[in-house]
């Protein structure tokens, strides 16, 4: 027996959709004759029941050749890459740029000190509300397009066409080397994830994160959008998402002159263990105004540490990512993907605030037009919402 079998056998979690098990030794007889060789399923009824959804797959693959980058990685759940990545797409020379959009290093962040808040005076505050709306606007178009079919790629390019008509640059190209106008991540995948040629299915949730810099102040908004009605259906899905979006809210109603910083994560987890769902702590608001990442780390989780007071003028983001297994991310090879260890969907939500003399406003606020939108949580059969989404039928 060789040394090297345990190698060939198969790891991470079963391709179906909604599939919670761990792969088989079973992989789809096309994809193997097409040369992708990581599409395993833990049975043949798993695989029967999904293969209108896999063969979308196949007919991706044959037009142009796609592939999996990282074919011997160890993915935890069922979001594969789909490469090659289209080109880098151009800014006009126009339109104002940030600093790093050349370099990919934000040379102004570097500088700040992690404990100075800027406090923005009237034109900043109202630079901010501009700025903000047209990152809702594109957000909105963005989310518009969704549907079973169609490419992440494709929504990329939406995004970044709808920025420039907008005479913005999307903040997401090129910071830091990230190669795309906006993130895109699918069920497991927690943040950051790229844009490629995946092919959104029938029950994947996905979110779509819009950051935009124009006239020199950035902005930052993101939402977790239901693909298809499959997903819908979802009752866990819906628990999550549905969550997610009112801890978000939740944390919000807390914002004003003298709040805690540390406030927010405490009101964000409890909410979320009430629905049975788990804070990813890793990840966090931050600032946002002249720079795209500037002080104060906003935490997510409970009992944090975290310094300092809300204070009129104070513009910053809360983004809370909650997950359905465990709280802790690993990494994708291309060193921007994050993806649950376990597999399990994330939900994420996030708005840019302004902290007033009175209050909070929300600057990316959804309006009544806005695609996606809360839907009911699941009942029981005495008309009651489950917190953990399971049906007492």
């Amino acid at each position: 027996m060789s040394d090297n079998l345990p190698e060939l056998l198969p790891k991470g979690k079963c391709l179906g959709v909604d599939c919670r098990n761990d792969a088989g030794a079973l992989q789809c007889p096309t994809c193997l004759k097409m040369g992708v060789n990581d599409s395993y399923f833990c049975s043949q009824d798993c695989f029967k029941k999904n293969w209108n959804q896999h063969k979308t797959l196949h007919r991706a693959a044959q037009v142009t050749g796609f592939y999996n980058p990282f074919p011997t990685y160890s993915f935890t759940g069922s979001v594969r890459p789909v490469y090659p990545l289209s080109a880098k797409r151009t800014v006009p020379s126009s339109i104002g740029h940030p600093d790093y959009a050349e370099t990919g290093i934000p040379k102004s962040e570097l500088r700040l000190h992690r404990t100075k808040v800027d406090i923005l005076d009237a034109k900043g505050q109202e630079a901010m509300r501009k700025v903000c709306r047209l990152a809702r606007q594109v957000l909105d178009v963005v989310a518009a397009e969704l549907k079973p079919g169609i490419t992440t790629d494709y929504l990329d390019e939406v995004c970044h066409n709808a920025c420039i008509a907008r005479n913005s640059y999307p903040s997401p190209l090129n910071y830091n080397h990230f190669p795309k106008s906006l993130c895109t991540s699918p069920n497991e995948v927690v943040c950051h994830g790229i844009p490629d040629q995946r092919i959104l299915l029938d029950s994947d949730i996905i979110n779509l994160d819009i950051s935009l810099y124009h006239q020199g102040y950035h902005a930052d908004v993101n939402e977790t959008y239901y693909v298809g009605d499959r997903a819908k259906a979802d009752p866990d899905s819906v628990r999550l998402v549905e969550t997610t979006r009112e801890c978000l809210d939740k944390a919000i109603k807390l914002a004003k002159p003298g709040t805690p910083i540390r406030e927010f994560g405490n009101v964000i987890e409890r909410h979320a263990k009430s629905r049975n769902c788990s804070v990813v702590a890793n990840w966090g608001g931050h600032g946002i105004n002249t720079n795209f990442h500037p002080p104060p780390w906003i935490p997510h989780y409970a009992k944090n540490k975290a310094a300092g007071e809300c204070k009129a003028g104070m513009t910053f983001s809360i983004e809370p990512i909650l997950t359905l297994g465990k709280p802790r991310e690993i990494y994708w090879p291309d060193d921007w993907t994050n993806v649950t260890v376990d597999g399990k969907r994330t939900a994420q939500f996030e708005h840019t605030l302004l902290v007033t003399e009175t209050g909070v406003e929300v600057l990316t606020a959804a309006n009544e037009n806005s695609p996606g939108g809360p839907i009911p949580l699941p009942v029981t059969m005495d008309g009651t919402a489950t917190a953990d989404g399971a049906s007492n039928a």
